[in-house]
């Protein structure tokens, strides 16, 4: 991928077929779909790539279990074709990205009979609707000792066994660089940091264009498009309304909020499925790069609220876990944790935003001409994307096309073995801890990662002493995907802000110092830059109820 630099000089003042706005799943998915298919495309993203809801996922490839259950008990059609369409999809996910997924064994607990039944019958009609080309292990009963023997930490008190099924898990903020890195090597344009503040319009007063702020030097430039893809999430109906401010509002927002922990509190190689809580919702418990994942709440927020996790959300989290678990957890045991919104669109039906579908909706408006993808989930992305590309050749009077993203491989998968790893070993000399990090981060991609540090010895150094990730990573991060804070480094490129903060505020002198030297920043603006995200971390801190000085 090339550099901002470089593509804020190549990018203003083209004519582009398309321009899609929103640098999240769904809209990367969008720009590469359309430029595998021919279409000139360039991608704005006003944050930084993966920056709000699509790096604040469960990090689970699903279906959807409470979709089946809905889709069943209320005849729900709307339910059915979501978890039938993601069934699907999960097998494009795990093979199109094998550095950044692995298959993943779910546990549901059984402690009465009737409930281990209707759990069996369920997934087995799980199992069955992902078909037999597309699934990826059946479901099984497990006893009371052989559940045990994988979940040690379970409440024993009337357990009778569990209900194990499997589905994906993901890399979720890494997966959507893959995304639009594949989108730049296609020979896309992208830019984050970057918003659509105004659209241009034709003598018809159809959008032909936008007008885009460079958020970090504030210039604003004019771009050309012959359609406009809005792929903006939660904040789709703010684009919308800029297009035609008569449209009515679409989005119904719901806050997922998520803790972390010490894996060792509760250790597990398989997930934890809590089925229903005490106002029907789902809960998970997911080992995830050294951690416990636990999560999620879900609650209906404002698209400009702000998604923090909170006293309540640790109350709340820890109170429906901990009745699952042999030894309670206590808050002043998370190490991190993070919320994000879900992009729900709204139903005249339903007044409950836990009970909405994941659906998507395409909409094209027909007075400005802007084609708007809402809604939808991560696992379905790639689907959503194909669909609304379908949509733009439409809309550009060209013959449509078949999409190209079933079986195409994503950056950093080309040529990736599940060892692969061993051979960063012997030919870098690294430590196995840190070779499994970059593998799984970058993929076949470490190895231009590492070339940095044969350059320079000193960027083979840690970031922490002790800790896997390099000082290759930070200066790989900014030349090379775009990361221009020391958030987009510790939070999405390197993953370390969601290991622990404690950790990230350790880190943040040293990322910020290098930061600052590979894009020319005066000692103040390092500074500042340090102080900034410290404050930050400590506000998030602060809003979970947490000390900020108990180790990491």
């Amino acid at each position: 991928m090339k550099g901002r630099t470089q593509e804020l000089r190549d990018i203003p003042g083209q004519q582009f077929d398309l321009c899609v706005i929103g640098g999240g799943a769904t809209g990367s998915a969008c720009a590469l779909d359309a430029r595998l298919r021919g279409i000139k495309t360039v991608l704005f993203e006003a944050g930084d790539f993966a920056g709000a809801t699509s790096s604040a996922a469960t990090k689970i490839i699903h279906g959807g279990v409470r979709y089946l259950e809905e889709a069943i008990k209320n005849a729900d059609l709307q339910e059915y074709h979501v978890l039938v369409r993601a069934l699907h999809e999960r097998i494009c996910m795990l093979e199109n990205a094998p550095h950044l997924t692995r298959k993943l064994e779910f546990l549901v607990p059984s402690y009465s009979w009737i409930d281990a039944a209707y759990l069996d019958i369920g997934l087995k009609l799980y199992d069955w609707l992902a078909g037999s080309g597309r699934r990826i292990s059946p479901s099984k009963f497990l006893s009371q000792q052989e559940t045990l023997a994988r979940m040690p930490g379970l409440n024993q008190k009337g357990l009778i066994g569990s209900v194990a099924y499997a589905d994906g898990q993901f890399d979720d903020a890494r997966y959507n660089l893959a995304l639009v890195q594949s989108f730049a090597q296609a020979g896309g344009n992208a830019l984050n940091h970057a918003s659509v503040i105004d659209f241009l319009r034709d003598k018809d007063n159809r959008v032909n264009g936008v007008l885009v702020k460079d958020l970090l030097s504030q210039n604003t430039f004019t771009v050309n498009a012959k359609t406009i893809v809005n792929a903006t999430g939660p904040f789709s109906d703010s684009i919308r309304q800029l297009a035609t401010p008569s449209l009515h509002k679409r989005m119904r927002p719901s806050k997922g909020a998520h803790i972390l922990l010490p894996l060792d509190i509760f250790p597990t190689d398989n997930a934890l499925l809590i089925p229903k809580t005490e106002d029907g919702r789902v809960l998970f418990a997911i080992p995830w790069g050294g951690r416990l994942l636990v999560g999620t709440t879900d609650e209906e927020v404002a698209p400009d609220a702000e998604l923090v996790v909170t006293r309540a959300d640790v109350e709340y989290l820890l109170r429906h876990l901990n009745h699952y678990l042999a030894r309670a957890v206590t808050p002043d045991e998370i190490v991190s944790g993070f919320a994000g919104a879900r992009p729900l669109v709204s139903s005249e039906n339903k007044a409950d935003t836990k009970t909405l579908a994941r659906d998507d909706v395409i909409e094209v408006d027909p007075l400005s001409g802007l084609i708007s993808i809402m809604g939808g989930k991560w696992t379905t992305h790639r689907a959503m994307a194909e669909d609304t590309i379908h949509r733009v050749q439409q809309a550009l009077g060209v013959p449509q096309t078949e999409s190209m993203t079933h079986n195409h491989l994503l950056y950093g998968s080309e040529g990736f073995t599940d060892d692969y790893w061993k051979k960063l070993c012997q030919e870098y000399s690294l430590s196995q801890n840190t070779a499994h990090h970059l593998s799984s981060k970058f993929g076949t991609a470490a190895e231009q990662v590492l070339a940095l540090g044969k350059e320079n010895a000193a960027l083979m150094g840690p970031i922490l002493e002790g800790g896997e990730a390099i000082r290759a990573e930070v200066i790989y991060s900014v030349r090379h995907e775009m990361a221009y804070t020391i958030e987009d480094v510790l939070a999405r490129r390197i993953g370390m802000q969601f290991y622990s903060w404690r950790d990230s505020i350790k880190a943040a002198p040293v990322v910020g110092s290098l930061i600052a030297e590979e894009l020319r920043w005066s000692v103040p603006e390092a500074d500042a830059a340090v102080k900034q995200y410290i404050e930050k971390i400590d506000y998030l801190l602060d809003s979970a109820g947490l000390s900020r000085n108990r180790p990491a």
